[in-house]
């Protein structure tokens, strides 16, 4: 037994799943797509298998791939990045976390502002984080009364500008609408402290100071069931907070794929017989939301170059993962999370693992294979592939 790795590339979809109409993303294909229009070149992740899954113009097949590939749907309701992640931790939700594509209804706006001492909200409405700043900005500068938006996902984004509201304050918002405002039926998913700084026309988020509120995750979470195995848990990137810092020895968060990628060479290095966990979230983050297809192609490009490293850094009894949690298209006019679904490469040297792992039912198929890798009970109503 070695380490267990599993590598998300956020919003790195492979085309529309079969209930795709019922979210609005019928022809949504992440990679498909960012293949067809930018001609990218991936050859490293070619070798492993991933022009085998679904055809890419830019990427044909290869004859004897490196990993074993496939795909995998998601059977939870939803398309948010804590569905995703949990589904492939083994949890499966009936309901989905509640949207607002209107806005948050009266009660909850009434609800926090009471709970806060504000008297006044802006925004209340889906928005891009950096669009939402530039209209509300100005006016938030004058009151110091917070910008609450949403998106499409399930999330009360809170932002404030810390040169007049200071971050302990943007924090203490946010907790309460975390533990006091968004429970119940208004259970969302994140609460998301969103600081910026800046003049009119020159509004700058600062990401390095965000902050993640999640819904606490079951105690069967994979993260959380392998630690009480006695499995040393690794987080990188956002997953600590999408399991509201739940299950993990140690985590490391990340502000692009660059600190990511290298956060992971670092964990491969010193990890044995181990779960690690990693999230790289430039693709969704900075490209797919903002309908930016070269920006996308550049982030796989530059996770293809660092493929060779990564991988001759495992050793000979380690297996990886290399999937996503949704998709997120940049080619069209749909800014938001695709219903798709996503690729699923595995790099192990296990005799009993087949080339071939075709269409998994769920994405708790990875939590199957991770029981199945360290010789604990599969709790999980999904299938290993180990």
């Amino acid at each position: 037994m070695g380490n267990f790795y599993i590598v998300i590339l956020d919003g790195v979809g492979c085309g529309h799943q079969e209930d795709a109409d019922e979210y609005g993303d019928i022809g949504s294909n992440t990679l498909g797509h960012v293949s067809a229009v930018t001609n990218v070149l991936l050859p490293n992740l070619q070798k492993l298998g991933l022009g085998n899954i679904i055809p890419l113009d830019s990427i044909p097949p290869v004859f004897n791939p490196i990993a074993s590939f496939g795909k995998m749907r998601e059977v939870s309701k939803g398309k948010d990045s804590t569905t995703g992640h949990w589904e492939l931790a083994g949890v499966t939700l009936e309901n989905p976390f509640p949207t607002y594509p209107n806005g948050f209804p009266k009660e909850v706006l009434d609800s926090f502002m009471q709970a806060t001492g504000t008297h006044e909200v802006y925004a209340n409405k889906p928005y891009s984080g950096t669009v939402v700043i530039d209209k509300y900005g100005e006016d938030h500068l004058k009151t110091g009364q917070p910008i609450v938006y949403t998106s499409a996902d399930s999330v009360f984004q809170i932002a404030a500008n810390i040169d007049v509201v200071p971050i302990e304050k943007l924090y203490e918002w946010c907790d309460i609408a975390r533990n006091s405002v968004m429970i119940g039926e208004h259970l969302v998913g994140r609460v998301i402290a969103r600081p910026f700084t800046g003049k009119p026309g020159a509004f700058k988020r600062v990401s390095e100071q965000r902050k993640d509120y999640s819904a606490i995750p079951p105690e069967s979470a994979l993260p959380n069931y392998l630690k009480t195995k006695g499995i040393k848990t690794y987080s990188i990137g956002k997953i600590v907070d999408l399991f509201a810092g739940i299950g993990f020895n140690q985590y490391r968060k990340t502000q692009n794929n660059a600190e990511g990628i290298a956060q992971l060479l670092t964990a491969m290095s010193a990890v044995d017989k181990s779960f690690v966990f990693v999230n790289l979230v430039d693709f969704d983050q900075n490209f797919g939301h903002r309908l930016d297809p070269q920006g996308f192609a550049g982030a796989l490009e530059e996770f293809d170059r660092a493929l060779p490293k990564i991988i001759s850094k495992l050793k000979n009894d380690d297996l990886m993962i290399i999937t996503a949690d949704h998709g997120n298209d940049p080619v069209g006019k749909n800014t938001d999370h695709a219903r798709e679904f996503v690729p699923l490469l595995v790099i192990s040297e296990r005799e009993n693992l087949k080339k071939e792992l075709g269409i998994r039912s769920t994405f708790a198929d990875v939590a199957a294979s991770a029981c199945v890798y360290f010789g604990v009970e599969n709790i999980y109503k999904a299938k290993s592939f180990v």
